[in-house]
């Protein structure tokens, strides 16, 4: 009788954590904005400083490639954005990313057509950092990393900040998979914000501004850098979501 009522109790108590877990975390809430064949919903955008190579105002080439967003360089040094039609506040989005080592990328966070933004780094390549927060625009306010990549994908080191980096540097390549898709997720909220970042689950960053410099809303962008010659190497992105945060 006590086992089985020890059972009852605990399976009970399970389900009540599951429950109260599941009402935290909001299933469900996440919505789609990339439907994996198109860029219903999304737009280039050749108004950012990264759109002017040789007079070139084509914003990078974008494309649907294998149920994702690919995007480089059209012409050598010409990059620009891809942004989102509907504007948003508060919000978390999460994604997941195959990019090659070598493009200078970001996911921008309530970003203006001219890709003044909040940046979730991507700057997958040597001296680059992932899930950073740095001011786009915003004279480089914030800059905060704990993390930097040196030559190889596989090898980093890290950086003072104001959250240390939770992975132990001889780790990184196990919990980093290149070459595979890894989930990077972003959260921002209020004005001055509060910027949150994760990695496959791991929170990376967090980081509060102090005082308001940018709008309370704006788009969700994805940005191909501008500079040097990226024609060749690629950035990728699926499985785009995103989930309203607050009225």
């Amino acid at each position: 009788m006590k086992t089985s009522l020890f059972k009852v109790i605990f399976t009970a108590g399970a389900v009540l954590a599951c429950l109260a877990i599941w009402a935290q975390s909001g299933p469900g809430d996440f919505v789609s904005i990339f439907d994996g064949q198109t860029l219903k919903g999304w737009h280039v955008s050749a108004k950012t400083g990264h759109s002017r190579a040789s007079g070139n105002m084509t914003g990078g080439k974008w494309v649907i490639e294998n149920g994702a967003i690919v995007g480089t360089q059209d012409i050598k040094g010409n990059g620009g954005i891809v942004i989102t039609d509907e504007q948003f506040g508060d919000f978390e989005v999460v994604l997941e990313m195959n990019n090659d080592f070598g493009p200078d990328s970001g996911l921008f966070l309530r970003s203006t057509e001219d890709g003044k933004a909040w940046q979730a780094m991507i700057d997958y390549h040597a001296g680059g950092n992932l899930m950073g927060i740095y001011g786009e625009g915003l004279g480089g306010k914030p800059h905060v990393r704990n993390f930097s990549f040196l030559q190889k994908v596989t090898e980093v080191r890290t950086n003072s900040a104001p959250l240390p980096f939770p992975v132990l540097a001889e780790s990184w390549p196990h919990f980093w998979r290149h070459g595979q898709w890894n989930e990077l997720r972003a959260r921002i909220v209020g004005n001055p914000p509060t910027i949150t970042t994760w990695i496959n689950g791991v929170k990376i960053m967090e980081w509060s501004e102090t005082e308001k410099r940018h709008p309370d809303k704006g788009g969700i962008a994805l940005q191909v850098h501008g500079g040097g010659d990226h024609t060749q190497e690629f950035v990728r992105y699926r499985n785009i979501r995103v989930k309203r945060l607050g009225p």
